[in-house]
Protein backbone atom coordinates (compact mmCIF):
# COMPACT_ATOMS: atom_id res chain seq x y z
CA UNK A 1 0.00 0.00 0.00
CA UNK A 2 1.46 3.35 -1.02
CA UNK A 3 1.09 6.48 1.09
CA UNK A 4 1.38 10.05 -0.08
CA UNK A 5 4.35 11.80 1.39
CA UNK A 6 4.28 15.62 1.64
CA UNK A 7 7.58 17.40 2.04
CA UNK A 8 7.20 20.31 4.45
CA UNK A 9 9.80 23.05 4.77
CA UNK A 10 11.72 22.99 7.99
CA UNK A 11 11.20 25.96 10.28
CA UNK A 12 13.91 27.74 12.28
CA UNK A 13 13.88 27.08 16.02
CA UNK A 14 12.69 29.77 18.48
CA UNK A 15 16.25 30.26 19.75
CA UNK A 16 17.48 30.79 16.20
CA UNK A 17 14.65 33.19 15.42
CA UNK A 18 15.54 35.44 18.36
CA UNK A 19 19.31 35.21 18.33
CA UNK A 20 20.17 35.54 14.62
CA UNK A 21 18.53 38.99 14.17
CA UNK A 22 20.25 40.23 17.34
CA UNK A 23 23.66 39.04 16.14
CA UNK A 24 23.00 40.36 12.63
CA UNK A 25 22.07 43.81 13.92
CA UNK A 26 25.00 43.84 16.33
CA UNK A 27 27.36 43.01 13.47
CA UNK A 28 25.88 45.82 11.36
CA UNK A 29 26.49 48.15 14.28
CA UNK A 30 30.13 47.16 14.65
CA UNK A 31 30.75 47.63 10.93
CA UNK A 32 32.42 51.04 10.53
CA UNK A 33 31.59 52.00 14.12
CA UNK A 34 34.18 54.79 14.35
CA UNK A 35 33.00 56.45 11.11
CA UNK A 36 36.64 57.25 10.29
CA UNK A 37 37.18 58.72 13.76
CA UNK A 38 34.49 61.37 13.35
CA UNK A 39 32.07 62.77 15.94
CA UNK A 40 29.35 65.22 14.97
CA UNK A 41 27.77 68.00 17.01
CA UNK A 42 24.91 66.00 18.60
CA UNK A 43 27.28 63.27 19.72
CA UNK A 44 29.72 65.94 20.93
CA UNK A 45 27.05 67.08 23.39
CA UNK A 46 26.88 63.54 24.80
CA UNK A 47 30.67 63.27 24.88
CA UNK A 48 31.35 66.50 26.75
CA UNK A 49 28.49 66.08 29.27
CA UNK A 50 29.48 62.47 29.97
CA UNK A 51 32.92 63.69 31.02
CA UNK A 52 31.48 66.01 33.68
CA UNK A 53 30.94 65.01 37.29
CA UNK A 54 27.46 63.97 38.41
CA UNK A 55 27.04 67.25 40.29
CA UNK A 56 28.02 69.28 37.23
CA UNK A 57 25.62 67.28 35.06
CA UNK A 58 22.73 67.81 37.48
CA UNK A 59 23.56 71.54 37.55
CA UNK A 60 23.42 71.66 33.76
CA UNK A 61 20.13 69.75 33.56
CA UNK A 62 18.48 72.51 35.53
CA UNK A 63 19.20 74.85 32.64
CA UNK A 64 19.35 72.75 29.49
CA UNK A 65 18.83 69.24 28.03
CA UNK A 66 16.92 67.82 30.99
CA UNK A 67 15.04 65.62 28.50
CA UNK A 68 18.27 63.62 28.03
CA UNK A 69 19.29 63.61 31.69
CA UNK A 70 19.02 59.87 32.32
CA UNK A 71 20.97 59.10 29.17
CA UNK A 72 23.75 61.53 30.11
CA UNK A 73 24.09 59.94 33.55
CA UNK A 74 24.27 56.48 31.96
CA UNK A 75 27.00 57.62 29.57
CA UNK A 76 28.86 59.30 32.43
CA UNK A 77 29.04 55.92 34.15
CA UNK A 78 30.28 54.20 31.00
CA UNK A 79 32.92 56.86 30.35
CA UNK A 80 34.10 56.49 33.95
CA UNK A 81 34.40 52.72 33.54
CA UNK A 82 35.89 52.48 30.06
CA UNK A 83 37.14 55.95 29.22
CA UNK A 84 35.89 58.30 26.47
CA UNK A 85 36.01 57.06 22.89
CA UNK A 86 33.84 56.54 19.84
CA UNK A 87 33.32 52.85 20.66
CA UNK A 88 32.08 53.57 24.19
CA UNK A 89 29.98 56.44 22.85
CA UNK A 90 28.13 54.30 20.29
CA UNK A 91 28.13 50.73 21.61
CA UNK A 92 25.07 51.29 23.87
CA UNK A 93 23.05 52.13 20.76
CA UNK A 94 24.36 49.06 18.94
CA UNK A 95 23.43 46.76 21.83
CA UNK A 96 20.04 48.44 22.27
CA UNK A 97 19.10 48.03 18.62
CA UNK A 98 20.18 44.39 18.72
CA UNK A 99 17.75 43.93 21.62
CA UNK A 100 15.04 45.67 19.61
CA UNK A 101 15.68 43.33 16.65
CA UNK A 102 15.34 40.32 18.94
CA UNK A 103 12.03 41.70 20.24
CA UNK A 104 10.70 42.15 16.69
CA UNK A 105 11.72 38.58 15.88
CA UNK A 106 10.00 37.23 18.98
CA UNK A 107 6.82 39.18 18.20
CA UNK A 108 6.76 37.97 14.60
CA UNK A 109 7.35 34.37 15.68
CA UNK A 110 4.47 34.43 18.14
CA UNK A 111 2.00 36.25 15.94
CA UNK A 112 2.80 35.11 12.38
CA UNK A 113 5.21 32.18 12.52
CA UNK A 114 8.97 31.61 12.65
CA UNK A 115 9.76 32.83 9.14
CA UNK A 116 7.88 36.08 9.76
CA UNK A 117 9.78 36.55 13.01
CA UNK A 118 13.17 35.83 11.48
CA UNK A 119 12.45 38.04 8.46
CA UNK A 120 11.19 40.96 10.56
CA UNK A 121 14.10 40.82 12.96
CA UNK A 122 16.64 40.79 10.14
CA UNK A 123 14.81 43.55 8.24
CA UNK A 124 14.98 46.00 11.15
CA UNK A 125 18.76 46.38 10.99
CA UNK A 126 18.65 47.13 7.25
CA UNK A 127 16.22 50.05 7.44
CA UNK A 128 18.17 53.22 6.51
CA UNK A 129 16.99 55.25 9.51
CA UNK A 130 17.88 52.40 11.84
CA UNK A 131 21.35 52.14 10.32
CA UNK A 132 21.83 55.87 10.96
CA UNK A 133 20.89 55.77 14.66
CA UNK A 134 22.34 52.33 15.20
CA UNK A 135 25.75 54.02 15.43
CA UNK A 136 24.68 57.24 17.10
CA UNK A 137 25.85 58.40 20.52
CA UNK A 138 22.32 59.52 21.43
CA UNK A 139 19.42 57.82 23.26
CA UNK A 140 17.08 56.99 20.36
CA UNK A 141 18.16 53.37 19.92
CA UNK A 142 17.73 52.81 23.65
CA UNK A 143 14.19 54.17 23.40
CA UNK A 144 13.52 51.71 20.55
CA UNK A 145 14.74 48.83 22.71
CA UNK A 146 12.42 49.94 25.52
CA UNK A 147 9.47 50.08 23.11
CA UNK A 148 10.30 46.60 21.82
CA UNK A 149 10.51 45.13 25.32
CA UNK A 150 7.27 46.84 26.40
CA UNK A 151 5.43 45.58 23.31
CA UNK A 152 6.69 42.03 23.79
CA UNK A 153 5.55 42.10 27.42
CA UNK A 154 2.12 43.38 26.37
CA UNK A 155 1.73 40.56 23.85
CA UNK A 156 2.71 38.05 26.54
CA UNK A 157 0.00 39.48 28.81
CA UNK A 158 -2.64 39.56 26.07
CA UNK A 159 -1.90 35.92 25.30
CA UNK A 160 -2.72 35.08 28.91
CA UNK A 161 0.80 33.94 29.78
CA UNK A 162 1.68 36.85 32.03
CA UNK A 163 1.49 37.45 35.76
CA UNK A 164 1.57 40.51 38.01
CA UNK A 165 5.33 40.76 37.65
CA UNK A 166 4.89 41.15 33.89
CA UNK A 167 2.62 44.16 34.43
CA UNK A 168 5.25 45.70 36.70
CA UNK A 169 7.93 45.03 34.09
CA UNK A 170 5.71 46.50 31.39
CA UNK A 171 5.12 49.73 33.31
CA UNK A 172 8.83 49.96 34.15
CA UNK A 173 9.85 49.55 30.49
CA UNK A 174 7.43 52.29 29.42
CA UNK A 175 8.63 54.59 32.21
CA UNK A 176 12.32 54.07 31.40
CA UNK A 177 11.66 54.80 27.75
CA UNK A 178 9.82 57.97 28.75
CA UNK A 179 12.69 59.08 30.96
CA UNK A 180 15.08 58.62 28.03
CA UNK A 181 12.77 60.67 25.78
CA UNK A 182 9.29 61.50 26.91
CA UNK A 183 7.89 61.45 23.37
CA UNK A 184 8.25 57.67 23.63
CA UNK A 185 5.12 57.77 25.82
CA UNK A 186 3.31 57.58 22.48
CA UNK A 187 3.83 53.84 22.93
CA UNK A 188 0.80 53.98 25.25
CA UNK A 189 -1.74 55.03 22.59
CA UNK A 190 -0.06 52.45 20.34
CA UNK A 191 -0.81 49.73 22.86
CA UNK A 192 -4.30 51.08 23.53
CA UNK A 193 -5.04 50.64 19.83
CA UNK A 194 -3.75 47.07 20.03
CA UNK A 195 -6.00 46.38 23.05
CA UNK A 196 -9.05 47.71 21.22
CA UNK A 197 -8.18 45.88 17.98
CA UNK A 198 -7.74 42.56 19.77
CA UNK A 199 -10.84 43.10 21.94
CA UNK A 200 -9.04 42.57 25.21
CA UNK A 201 -11.28 41.82 28.19
CA UNK A 202 -12.10 44.43 30.83
CA UNK A 203 -9.78 42.96 33.45
CA UNK A 204 -6.83 43.26 31.09
CA UNK A 205 -7.90 46.78 30.20
CA UNK A 206 -7.99 47.79 33.87
CA UNK A 207 -4.54 46.35 34.53
CA UNK A 208 -3.13 48.07 31.46
CA UNK A 209 -4.66 51.38 32.53
CA UNK A 210 -3.04 51.06 35.95
CA UNK A 211 0.38 50.31 34.48
CA UNK A 212 0.04 53.13 31.94
CA UNK A 213 -0.95 55.65 34.62
CA UNK A 214 1.95 54.58 36.84
CA UNK A 215 4.44 54.99 34.00
CA UNK A 216 3.00 58.37 32.99
CA UNK A 217 3.14 59.59 36.59
CA UNK A 218 6.85 58.73 36.73
CA UNK A 219 7.58 60.67 33.54
CA UNK A 220 5.19 63.61 34.05
CA UNK A 221 7.60 65.75 36.14
CA UNK A 222 10.19 65.46 33.35
CA UNK A 223 7.59 66.46 30.76
CA UNK A 224 6.51 69.52 32.74
CA UNK A 225 10.04 70.65 33.59
CA UNK A 226 11.32 70.16 30.05
CA UNK A 227 8.65 72.54 28.76
CA UNK A 228 10.62 75.37 30.39
CA UNK A 229 13.52 74.44 28.08
CA UNK A 230 11.45 74.31 24.90
CA UNK A 231 13.65 76.98 23.31
CA UNK A 232 16.12 74.18 22.60
CA UNK A 233 13.87 72.86 19.84
CA UNK A 234 12.98 76.28 18.42
CA UNK A 235 15.28 75.58 15.45
CA UNK A 236 13.04 72.76 14.15
CA UNK A 237 11.23 74.04 11.04
CA UNK A 238 7.42 74.06 10.79
CA UNK A 239 5.72 71.06 9.27
CA UNK A 240 5.49 71.10 5.47
CA UNK A 241 3.88 68.76 2.97
CA UNK A 242 7.17 67.36 1.70
CA UNK A 243 8.02 66.23 5.26
CA UNK A 244 5.04 63.87 5.08
CA UNK A 245 6.28 61.97 2.03
CA UNK A 246 8.49 59.60 4.05
CA UNK A 247 5.88 58.75 6.70
CA UNK A 248 3.27 58.22 3.98
CA UNK A 249 5.49 55.72 2.17
CA UNK A 250 6.15 53.89 5.44
CA UNK A 251 2.43 53.69 6.20
CA UNK A 252 1.65 52.32 2.73
CA UNK A 253 4.30 49.60 3.12
CA UNK A 254 2.96 48.81 6.57
CA UNK A 255 -0.61 48.52 5.33
CA UNK A 256 0.48 46.09 2.60
CA UNK A 257 2.19 43.96 5.23
CA UNK A 258 -0.90 44.09 7.45
CA UNK A 259 -3.11 42.91 4.57
CA UNK A 260 -0.89 39.85 4.14
CA UNK A 261 -1.28 38.90 7.79
CA UNK A 262 -3.29 35.77 8.44
CA UNK A 263 -4.27 35.55 12.13
CA UNK A 264 -3.59 32.09 13.52
CA UNK A 265 -6.91 31.28 15.13
CA UNK A 266 -6.49 34.02 17.72
CA UNK A 267 -7.78 37.55 18.26
CA UNK A 268 -4.27 38.98 18.61
CA UNK A 269 -2.60 39.31 15.22
CA UNK A 270 0.63 40.74 13.87
CA UNK A 271 -1.39 43.48 12.15
CA UNK A 272 -3.01 44.44 15.47
CA UNK A 273 0.45 44.93 16.97
CA UNK A 274 2.55 46.13 14.04
CA UNK A 275 0.27 48.61 12.30
CA UNK A 276 -0.50 50.73 15.40
CA UNK A 277 3.19 50.60 16.34
CA UNK A 278 4.06 52.04 12.94
CA UNK A 279 1.17 54.45 12.40
CA UNK A 280 0.30 55.98 15.78
CA UNK A 281 3.72 57.53 16.59
CA UNK A 282 4.07 58.92 13.06
CA UNK A 283 0.58 60.44 13.08
CA UNK A 284 0.97 61.58 16.67
CA UNK A 285 4.17 63.45 15.89
CA UNK A 286 2.46 65.10 12.90
CA UNK A 287 -0.34 66.22 15.23
CA UNK A 288 2.08 67.61 17.82
CA UNK A 289 4.01 69.41 15.09
CA UNK A 290 0.88 71.33 14.15
CA UNK A 291 0.99 72.82 17.67
CA UNK A 292 4.77 73.18 17.99
CA UNK A 293 7.30 72.15 15.31
CA UNK A 294 8.76 68.82 16.47
CA UNK A 295 8.83 66.72 13.33
CA UNK A 296 12.12 64.83 13.43
CA UNK A 297 12.19 61.13 12.52
CA UNK A 298 14.49 60.26 15.42
CA UNK A 299 11.80 61.17 17.93
CA UNK A 300 9.67 58.25 16.71
CA UNK A 301 12.44 55.90 15.62
CA UNK A 302 10.77 53.16 17.65
CA UNK A 303 7.83 53.16 15.21
CA UNK A 304 10.08 51.36 12.71
CA UNK A 305 9.79 48.25 14.87
CA UNK A 306 6.21 48.07 13.61
CA UNK A 307 7.38 48.43 10.02
CA UNK A 308 9.94 45.65 10.45
CA UNK A 309 7.31 43.38 12.01
CA UNK A 310 4.97 43.91 9.05
CA UNK A 311 7.80 43.36 6.57
CA UNK A 312 8.40 40.08 8.38
CA UNK A 313 4.73 39.20 7.91
CA UNK A 314 5.11 39.74 4.16
CA UNK A 315 8.22 37.54 4.10
CA UNK A 316 6.41 34.84 6.06
CA UNK A 317 3.51 34.96 3.61
CA UNK A 318 5.96 34.59 0.71
CA UNK A 319 7.55 31.53 2.35
CA UNK A 320 4.12 29.94 2.81
CA UNK A 321 3.14 30.67 -0.80
CA UNK A 322 6.32 29.05 -2.13
CA UNK A 323 5.94 26.12 0.27
CA UNK A 324 2.56 25.22 -1.21
CA UNK A 325 4.12 24.80 -4.65
CA UNK A 326 7.75 23.90 -4.02
CA UNK A 327 8.33 22.93 -0.40
CA UNK A 328 12.05 22.37 -0.86
CA UNK A 329 12.51 25.93 -2.19
CA UNK A 330 10.68 27.61 0.72
CA UNK A 331 13.69 27.87 3.09
CA UNK A 332 15.57 29.81 0.40
CA UNK A 333 13.02 32.62 0.19
CA UNK A 334 14.39 34.55 3.15
CA UNK A 335 18.08 34.28 2.13
CA UNK A 336 17.21 35.46 -1.40
CA UNK A 337 15.13 38.38 -0.09
CA UNK A 338 17.90 39.38 2.31
CA UNK A 339 20.57 39.17 -0.40
CA UNK A 340 18.53 41.43 -2.70
CA UNK A 341 17.82 43.88 0.15
CA UNK A 342 21.48 44.03 1.20
CA UNK A 343 22.58 44.67 -2.37
CA UNK A 344 19.94 47.34 -2.93
CA UNK A 345 20.67 49.12 0.34
CA UNK A 346 24.45 48.81 0.25
CA UNK A 347 24.96 52.39 -1.04
CA UNK A 348 22.80 53.64 1.82
CA UNK A 349 24.69 51.52 4.34
CA UNK A 350 28.04 52.83 3.14
CA UNK A 351 26.77 56.41 3.18
CA UNK A 352 25.51 56.13 6.78
CA UNK A 353 28.98 55.01 7.88
CA UNK A 354 30.74 57.94 6.25
CA UNK A 355 31.56 61.19 8.10
CA UNK A 356 29.71 62.96 5.29
CA UNK A 357 26.44 61.45 6.57
CA UNK A 358 26.51 64.00 9.40
CA UNK A 359 26.48 67.77 9.11
CA UNK A 360 29.93 68.21 10.65
CA UNK A 361 32.82 66.60 12.52
CA UNK A 362 34.22 68.19 15.66
CA UNK A 363 37.31 65.97 15.68
CA UNK A 364 38.38 67.10 12.20
CA UNK A 365 38.41 70.70 13.37
CA UNK A 366 40.44 69.71 16.44
CA UNK A 367 43.06 68.16 14.16
CA UNK A 368 43.28 71.40 12.18
CA UNK A 369 43.77 73.37 15.39
CA UNK A 370 46.71 71.18 16.40
CA UNK A 371 48.47 71.89 13.11
CA UNK A 372 47.71 75.60 12.82
CA UNK A 373 48.10 77.02 16.34
CA UNK A 374 51.19 78.85 17.60
CA UNK A 375 52.22 79.92 21.11
CA UNK A 376 50.34 83.01 22.26
CA UNK A 377 47.39 82.54 19.86
CA UNK A 378 43.78 83.19 20.87
CA UNK A 379 40.70 81.27 19.75
CA UNK A 380 37.13 82.33 18.94
CA UNK A 381 34.01 80.33 18.12
CA UNK A 382 31.18 81.47 15.83
CA UNK A 383 28.57 80.52 16.87
CA UNK A 384 29.44 79.81 20.51
CA UNK A 385 28.10 76.26 20.10
CA UNK A 386 31.15 75.44 17.98
CA UNK A 387 33.06 75.46 21.27
CA UNK A 388 32.12 71.78 21.39
CA UNK A 389 35.34 71.12 19.46
CA UNK A 390 37.40 72.33 22.42
CA UNK A 391 35.19 70.55 24.96
CA UNK A 392 35.59 67.19 23.20
CA UNK A 393 39.30 67.62 22.41
CA UNK A 394 40.76 69.92 25.10
CA UNK A 395 44.32 68.74 24.39
CA UNK A 396 44.16 70.20 20.89
CA UNK A 397 43.49 73.65 22.37
CA UNK A 398 46.27 73.57 24.95
CA UNK A 399 48.00 76.96 25.04
CA UNK A 400 45.13 78.80 23.31
CA UNK A 401 43.12 81.47 25.13
CA UNK A 402 39.35 81.36 24.69
CA UNK A 403 39.05 85.14 24.74
CA UNK A 404 35.24 85.43 24.46
CA UNK A 405 34.44 83.02 27.29
CA UNK A 406 33.23 84.56 30.55
CA UNK A 407 32.13 81.43 32.42
CA UNK A 408 32.92 77.85 31.42
CA UNK A 409 30.23 75.27 30.64
CA UNK A 410 30.70 73.41 33.93
CA UNK A 411 30.56 76.59 36.02
CA UNK A 412 27.60 78.09 34.15
CA UNK A 413 25.67 74.82 33.92
CA UNK A 414 25.36 75.04 30.12
CA UNK A 415 26.53 73.12 27.07
CA UNK A 416 28.67 75.89 25.59
CA UNK A 417 29.47 78.28 28.46
CA UNK A 418 28.52 81.94 28.65
CA UNK A 419 30.38 84.63 26.75
CA UNK A 420 31.28 88.21 27.67
CA UNK A 421 29.43 91.30 26.43
CA UNK A 422 30.03 92.32 22.80
CA UNK A 423 32.02 95.41 23.81
CA UNK A 424 34.26 93.34 26.07
CA UNK A 425 34.84 90.76 23.32
CA UNK A 426 35.73 93.55 20.90
CA UNK A 427 38.26 95.05 23.31
CA UNK A 428 39.97 91.73 23.98
CA UNK A 429 40.11 90.87 20.28
CA UNK A 430 41.85 94.16 19.48
CA UNK A 431 44.62 93.25 21.92
CA UNK A 432 45.50 90.06 20.00
CA UNK A 433 48.06 89.46 17.28
CA UNK A 434 46.70 86.14 15.98
CA UNK A 435 43.23 84.63 16.37
CA UNK A 436 42.08 81.15 15.33
CA UNK A 437 38.42 81.11 14.38
CA UNK A 438 36.41 77.87 14.59
CA UNK A 439 33.15 78.08 12.68
CA UNK A 440 30.92 76.22 10.24
CA UNK A 441 31.95 75.50 6.68
CA UNK A 442 30.21 77.68 4.07
CA UNK A 443 27.78 74.93 3.09
CA UNK A 444 26.20 74.82 6.55
CA UNK A 445 27.12 78.25 8.00
CA UNK A 446 24.42 80.75 8.90
CA UNK A 447 24.68 84.56 9.06
CA UNK A 448 25.67 85.99 12.48
CA UNK A 449 22.52 85.85 14.59
CA UNK A 450 23.52 87.56 17.85
CA UNK A 451 25.24 90.81 18.85
CA UNK A 452 28.26 88.81 20.02
CA UNK A 453 28.60 87.03 16.69
CA UNK A 454 28.26 90.29 14.78
CA UNK A 455 30.89 91.95 16.98
CA UNK A 456 33.35 89.09 16.41
CA UNK A 457 32.76 89.12 12.67
CA UNK A 458 33.08 92.89 12.41
CA UNK A 459 36.39 93.07 14.28
CA UNK A 460 37.89 90.24 12.24
CA UNK A 461 36.84 91.80 8.96
CA UNK A 462 38.04 95.30 9.85
CA UNK A 463 41.22 94.75 11.86
CA UNK A 464 42.48 91.29 10.85
CA UNK A 465 43.28 89.42 7.66
CA UNK A 466 43.04 85.66 7.03
CA UNK A 467 46.39 83.97 6.51
CA UNK A 468 45.38 80.29 6.64
CA UNK A 469 42.14 78.43 6.14
CA UNK A 470 41.18 74.78 6.48
CA UNK A 471 37.78 73.21 5.85
CA UNK A 472 36.92 69.62 6.64
CA UNK A 473 33.66 67.75 7.20
CA UNK A 474 31.43 70.74 7.83
CA UNK A 475 33.85 72.67 10.08
CA UNK A 476 36.20 75.53 9.22
CA UNK A 477 39.30 76.81 10.99
CA UNK A 478 40.70 80.16 9.85
CA UNK A 479 43.83 81.88 11.17
CA UNK A 480 43.61 85.66 11.35
CA UNK A 481 46.55 88.01 11.83
CA UNK A 482 46.34 91.64 12.87
CA UNK A 483 46.60 94.03 9.94
CA UNK A 484 49.85 96.04 9.82
CA UNK A 485 49.31 99.48 11.27
CA UNK A 486 45.80 98.71 12.54
CA UNK A 487 44.91 100.57 15.71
Amino acid sequence: MSTAHTVRPSSPSPLLVRSVPALWTFALGLWGLSRQDSVWRDEAATWQVARRSTAETVHMLGNVDVVHGLYYLLMHGLFDLFGPGTAVLRLPSVVAMAVAASCVAALGHRLAGPWAGLGGGLALGLLPAVQFYLQEGRPYALVAAGAGIATLLLVTLLEGRGRAVHWVAYGSAVALGGLLNWLSLMILPVHLATLLWSRADRATGRRWTGAALAATTCVLPLVLFSRSQSAQVSWIPPLTWHMLIGPTILLVIGCVGALLDRPRARRLSAAAVGLPLLAVPQLGLVGLSLIQPLFLDRYVLFSLLGLALLIGVAIGAAVEAVARRRPRAAPWVLPVVMAVAVAALLPQALAKRSPASRVDDVLAAAGDIRRMKKPGDAVLFIPAARRDTRLVSPDAFAGLRDIALARGPEESGTLKGTEARPDRIRAVMLAQRRILLVTDAPGVARPPATARERAKTSVLRTHFRPVADEQARGRRVTVYERRTGAR
